[in-house]
């Protein structure tokens, strides 16, 4: 009987099949570990990213008329679990208003996966760049403020992922 001798050089070398082959030839926690001793760590806030932050802006299904996404994921600090049911506050200057203007602003809630998705209307250059805006607020975690920079100001979508650490 030929025996294979598993290393990390050969999980690294032959890619996902070889580790899956490996992992279903009785290895089953040999990569688990590894990940779990890593942790993932929390976002930090961003410089400019609570700028003209409104506490409790309301949960709504769209801000303004659309035409833009913001969307992104949100996961626990640590294990990388995703949320489900968290607060995501969302603000942008947009061709329908400015960053302070109160219909500027609406909160969105994570799905079972700890993805959010807001559509919102079109991200315009405000201080010379395309960015939104933003925030966890919810006394579990820490908050967390965020400041996305798009690529380009005719994109039509923007990401921004949250790692949330316990409060």
């Amino acid at each position: 009987m030929t025996r294979i001798r598993h290393s990390r050089r050969t999980f690294l070398s032959a890619g996902v099949l070889g580790a899956a082959a490996a992992l279903s030839s009785g290895l089953p926690g040999l990569m688990a570990p590894a990940a779990r001793a890593q942790g993932l760590a929390p976002t930090p806030s961003m410089r400019g990213g609570s700028n003209n932050y409104r506490p409790g802006a309301p949960i709504v299904e769209r801000i303004g008329n659309g035409g833009f996404w913001m969307s992104g994921t949100v996961r626990r600090a640590g294990d990388g679990a995703p949320l489900e049911g968290v607060r995501i506050q969302i603000w942008a200057h947009t061709t329908e208003g400015y960053e302070s203007d109160p219909e500027s602003h609406g909160a969105t809630l994570t799905g079972p996966d700890g993805v959010f998705r807001l559509e919102m209307p079109q991200i315009v250059p405000a201080f010379g760049q395309a960015h939104g805006h933003l925030a966890y607020d919810d006394p579990a975690f820490e908050t967390v403020f965020l400041r996305p920079v798009m690529d380009s100001a005719r994109d039509t979508s923007l990401t921004a992922d949250f790692v949330l650490q316990p409060a």
